[in-house]
């Protein structure tokens, strides 16, 4: 077969070999028995032919997915699609024939994203740092850009699952998901709900079961201090929890809101047991790439001292830290202390495994007709078994295939096929590896699982250690006499990296109220509203362990074994969040174990993380086996043990709030040249103890600004009290109109918080009322769907100096919600979709808007201004088109530390598919000083 030059074709002649192998049939006389357990003509002939297509890759499809390959040439050959009724790719494609993929790159450039734009696709996450671009692309543009120098993979987009446990049959008769505007409708719904009625007091059964709420009680420890941070799909219905009292405030990283609830339920189940520790948030569903850089996000950016997180994604290797885990270990490193949720995948011991480890068996049956052998499965050396028979039940699950070689460095080359009991391929993944690829093979099962099964295939290569895992179902002897063949150790990934706690889950109350599979013994039930004890029996889907590393981070052989799980946590719990009350899987127990670390933190705030998770490990009670065991590590943590064993104690927590001037000479609020100013610092404590012999300390780096006294006593401070006290601040005669002048606040006080600093900025002169205005009057930019990048405007600014006030707002001639209206600051169908930022000539960025306005359309004359009365977060649907003055999400003040001249960039990016619009008119106000 001659080999296509052009490494953007993909229609090749092993496309007709596929044809011609899938109208073979199995003889007549075959032993049904027999075949079952071996590979039969059938089933050879049609992998042959899929290895065919392997075989004739072109260099630029070799770094392409297998499965997208195969979907491309059906869908470019005439007639293909129809002669191809069993092999199924599992690729997404949408009805304008464009799928999700991450391209992974040797180094990341805007060369790069531009290159990809240019081929059609629309971006939907970038991150330098992992050198990954994750793009919506046209399904013909692959080869094209698998074929740039620069880039070394073309993956279909990596995905990922939560760990909540949902009925199966719950599921399967579920309608289609709702659209994005069905769910807007909803929260807005819900919102209105709450907002008239009165909310009954939510019971937290954890709160109970963990001894949280007597280790409060007990030990005065309520949260303070402590900022505990959760990543899961999203929290779209915030506002909601928020209006009903069970959420406050919550620091999210500006567009990682996310899509969905699990999120938002993991932060109520957060404020339950810590109910004054600060919250914040991430999405972890933009792809592995974008969930490394939110965890780190979390810790380096918004100061998370506990993040936790409830989410695997496939293509993490259980051999290798890869991205995720090395972000975890980055941020562990740094203090934090973060929890994963061990997973939902069954353990040996409750028969509810789907997973099997071991070194790959070399049964001497060929497969294919150019290379490979299948595994053998079955241990006896006097019997073969070439497949792992699936149970019934285990429709619509991902399947993967990891083995022991480094990653980006796999020689070995191995393959994955499910096979139906007539012996048909149903689906497939052989991917090539030649030396700069994964170990790593992926496939869906159908949504009937009904006599299926899963042959591994060496292609080429070594015989070695691999993994086979079965999410969301099990291996079970099939009719026809295959037997299932499972080992422990399923828990993989991030969750089992040295930097993380592993949490497996126990009911807190009532039993999960459906079988996982029919036929299944009782689930166990929890001791609410007591606590837990040694009876304890866990959840009989969570994941079991221990997991066996073979290379360190940068691929060294590295031949380790970590205990996982580590500990265990509640489940079944009650949240305010529709679809999670109850809420069942180790999503729920994570934050339950996070949260009772924060309790930890919040009495004893110099713990190291490893000093937590001995505190946690210590002091847990042991289950199941006695010690350690592969199910629940240590045991059930319990909050009022671990506090008694860290010897937690109420903390204070004093702080310097913004001080206020008033000028001696003039009695103004504003510092002036040459004169002497009383400024007064108040002092809060927000803690849990009071502040004994607390003073203060306040100094300045502003040269020839003098203070005196250079301390003050403020003597003992109560919980929740303000004690405030004068300093005068003088301000040399030649001070410039606008220029900085910095305090800084040290509080010290008797209590291991102390001391906390604070800065404040306050510019020398009287604000002018007088604004300026440099307004945006070009062509309309549109704003790209789905797309992080989004639009940009510029606005230079010119002859203000230092800015004393700022206001921007989104103009327009006339307001209208007409979808496309050219006379709007701002046209956008759905501005719920949209992030708009502002960002200043030093590079500092502030959030105006984030996810608000829901599906109403359009921004009008309206106004973002620091002292408007209401927030623009606060806005629905009824409130289009968005006119009016607002509160920004962020605040325009805290711009306004550098000189004001120079490049503004104002940026919208909208981050949800399916909507469109532009930026018109928009104009930055700024005021100077006098």
């Amino acid at each position: 077969m001659r080999r296509s030059r052009r490494g953007t074709r993909l229609v090749t002649a092993g496309t007709a070999v596929l044809l011609a192998a899938l109208t073979a049939v199995t003889p007549a006389n075959a032993d049904p028995v027999k075949a079952s357990k071996s590979i039969n003509d059938r089933t050879a002939a049609q992998i042959a032919a899929l290895q065919s297509i392997k075989k004739s890759l072109t260099s630029a499809e070799s770094k392409v997915d297998s499965a997208l390959v195969v979907e491309s040439r059906k869908r470019v050959q005439v007639g293909t699609t129809g002669a191809l009724p069993q092999v199924q790719t599992g690729v997404a494609v949408s009805s304008s024939s464009t799928t999700l993929v991450d391209v992974r790159a040797k180094q990341f450039s805007e060369d790069l994203v531009n290159a990809v734009r240019a081929a059609g696709g629309q971006i939907r996450a970038v991150s330098p740092e992992n050198r990954t671009v994750r793009v919506e692309v046209p399904l013909a543009k692959l080869a094209e850009i698998a074929g740039r120098a620069d880039v070394t993979r073309v993956e279909r987009g990596s995905d990922a699952m939560t760990q909540n446990v949902e009925n199966k049959r719950d599921k399967k008769s579920k309608k289609t998901a709702p659209s994005k505007e069905d769910k807007a409708r909803q929260i807005e719904r819900q919102l209105a709900e709450t907002r008239a009625s009165v909310v009954a007091e939510k019971i937290s059964e954890s709160d109970k079961a963990h001894n949280a709420e007597a280790a409060r009680d007990a030990f005065h420890i309520t949260g303070v201090g402590v900022k505990l941070c959760a990543l899961s799909d999203g929290i779209s219905s915030l506002a909601v929890s928020q209006a009903a009292g069970e959420l406050p405030a919550v620091d999210v990283v500006p567009g990682q809101e996310g899509s969905g609830d699990e999120g938002t339920a993991m932060l109520e189940i957060l404020h339950d047991l810590a109910p004054n520790a600060e919250l914040g948030f991430a999405t972890a569903f933009n792809g592995d790439a974008s969930f490394a850089d939110n965890i780190k996000k979390l810790r380096f950016q918004l100061g998370c001292d506990v993040i936790v997180d409830d989410v695997i994604y496939f293509n993490e290797s259980p051999f290798q830290d890869g991205i995720i885990a090395r972000a975890v270990d980055a941020v562990a490193a740094d203090g934090a202390v973060f929890f994963s949720s061990a997973g939902n995948q069954g353990n040996v011991a409750d028969g509810t495994a789907g997973y099997w480890e071991g070194k790959f068996v070399d049964s001497g049956v060929g497969v294919g007709k150019f290379a490979g052998t299948a595994h053998d499965f079955n241990p006896d050396p006097n019997a073969k078994q070439l497949f792992n028979p699936l149970s019934n039940y285990s429709g619509d699950a991902p399947v993967t295939l990891h083995w022991a070689d480094p990653l980006g460095q796999s020689f070995n080359d191995y393959d994955l096929y499910l096979v139906n009991a007539q012996g048909n391929v149903v689906t497939f993944s052989q991917n090539n590896q030649d030396g700069t690829q994964d170990p790593y093979e992926r496939l869906n099962t159908p949504t009937s699982s009904t006599g299926t099964r899963l042959a591994v295939v060496k292609f080429r290569g070594e015989d070695v250690h691999f993994g086979l895992t079965l999410f969301g179902g099990r291996f079970a002897d099939s009719n026809d006499g295959l037997k299932k063949f499972v080992t422990p150790g399923v828990t993989r990934g991030h969750s089992a990296a040295k930097g993380a706690i592993s949490v497996a889950a126990a009911p807190a109350a009532g039993a999960l109220p459906f079988e996982l599979e029919p036929g299944d013994p009782a689930n166990p039930k929890g001791p609410y509203p007591g606590a837990f004890d040694s009876a304890q029996k866990p959840e009989r889907f969570t994941s079991d362990g221990p997991r066996q590393t073979f290379f360190a981070a940068d691929g060294t052989p590295l031949a380790e074994t970590r205990q996982k799980p580590d500990i265990t946590a509640a489940d079944g719990v009650t949240t305010s969040v529709s679809g999670f009350n109850p809420f069942f899987g180790t999503s729920a127990a994570a934050p339950n174990a996070a949260a009772i670390a924060g309790l930890i933190l919040s009495g004893n705030p110099t713990l190291s993380p490893a000093e937590v998770k001995e505190a946690l490990v210590t002091t847990a009670i042991d289950i199941v086996e006695s010690g350690v065991d592969n199910r629940t590590g240590a045991g059930i943590v319990m909050a009022d043990r671990a506090l008694a064993h860290t010897g937690a104690s109420p903390q204070a927590l004093a702080r310097a709030q913004k001080p206020t001037i008033v000028n001696d000479t003039d009695g103004s609020a504003f510092l002036k040249p040459g004169t002497t100013s009383t400024v007064t610092v108040p002092v809060t404590n927000g803690g849990d103890g009071a502040a004994a012999s607390t003073s203060v300390v306040l100094t300045t780096p502003t040269a020839g600004v003098t203070i005196a006294p250079r301390s003050k006593y403020y003597g003992n401070i109560d919980v929740g009290q303000t004690v405030s006290n004068t300093f005068k601040v003088t301000v040399p005669a030649g001070a410039a109109l606008g220029s900085a002048v910095k305090l800084a606040a040290r509080v010290t006080y008797a209590g291991s918080t102390s001391p906390t600093t604070a800065s404040f900025d306050f510019r020398v002169g009287e604000p002018s009322r007088e604004f300026k205005t440099f307004a945006y009057t070009g062509a309309p930019v549109a704003i790209p769907d789905n797309d992080p990048t989004g639009a940009t405007v510029s606005l230079p600014v010119a002859g203000v100096g230092a800015a004393s006030n700022l206001k921007f707002s989104i103009d327009g001639a006339t307001c209208s919600t007409a979808d496309g209206a050219t006379t709007v600051g701002l046209d956008h169908t759905f501005v719920g979709d949209l992030v708009g930022t502002l960002t200043s000539p030093s590079g500092k960025t502030v959030t105006l808007f984030s996810r608000t306005g829901s599906l109403g359309n359009n921004i009008c004359q309206a106004v973002f201004d620091d002292s408007a009365a209401r927030a623009f977060s606060t806005l629905t649907s009824a409130d289009q088109p968005f006119t009016g003055t607002w509160r920004p999400a962020g605040t325009l003040s805290s711009l306004l530390g550098e000189p004001a001249d120079g490049n503004w960039t104002f940026k919208v990016a909208d981050v949800v598919n399916s909507d469109r619009g532009s930026i018109r008119a928009v104009t930055l106000s700024v005021a100077g000083w006098v």
